[in-house]
């Protein structure tokens, strides 16, 4: 690899040294989820072998399930104390940005009332109609 203009010096024959490359080889998605699973399954999960960005784990009435889509990461269930203990876990292993409550995921809207979760892709819907 050549380095980047202006850090040539006179009479120097310089090289930069990579320490990790991944982003922009095909394998890094898969080296990203690999690192994932491991690391989910570690505290309890199981991968889904009909979709292997699905991640389950119950005990009893209790359920959690992760979904990743390339590095966005949607945590759901009915156990509150294990979303954060997994929430707590992944810190350590990554570094994450929790952003509260679900609202928009891969295109879909969500929104909570007295009688569930409604999903919309309204704003999918009309960003379409616009572009065209």
């Amino acid at each position: 690899m050549t380095p980047p203009p202006g850090l040539h010096r006179q009479g120097e024959n310089l090289v930069c040294r990579l320490h990790k490359s991944i982003y922009g080889l095909k394998q890094a998605s898969q080296n990203w989820l690999s690192t994932f699973a491991t690391t989910v399954k570690s505290v309890g999960y199981i991968q889904s072998k009909a979709n292997y960005s699905l991640f389950t784990k119950s005990q009893g009435r209790k359920f959690t399930t992760i979904l990743i889509y390339v590095d966005d990461i949607l945590l759901i269930g009915n156990d509150l104390h294990e979303i954060k203990l997994l929430k707590s876990h992944m810190l350590k292993h990554f570094i994450i940005k929790d952003l509260g409550e679900l609202k928009y995921f891969l295109g879909i809207e969500f929104s909570r009332s007295k009688r569930g979760i409604f999903m919309s892709q309204r704003k999918y819907a009309l960003d379409i109609l616009q572009d065209t």
